[in-house]
């Protein structure tokens, strides 16, 4: 199964930004990806979306975590999926 969850990167002690990729469940937190979609940065609150790469992988059953699932939604990007549905 795969998942869509976030992927620490920077430094040590101080995760300066956060990797969205989609991941095998059974891979740990750093380990090999299966693609980059995406990053987050707490720091300065930016978020950087691929938007097909992210409706692929769900199209295709992925489960991105909760804290994923809050960034996709603070970025309104099930509000553009509906609209390209519909």
């Amino acid at each position: 199964m795969v998942k869509l969850r976030l992927k620490r990167c920077g430094r040590k002690q101080r995760a300066t930004f956060y990797r969205i990729v989609a991941i095998d469940v059974r891979s740990r937190r750093e380990g090999r990806d299966l693609r980059k979609v995406g990053f987050y940065d707490p720091i300065k609150n930016q978020t950087c979306l691929n938007v097909p790469a992210i409706l692929y992988f769900l199209e295709k059953g992925a489960q991105p975590t909760r804290t994923v699932y809050d960034i996709l939604r603070k970025a309104e990007f099930f509000k553009d999926k509906e609209r390209t549905l519909s």
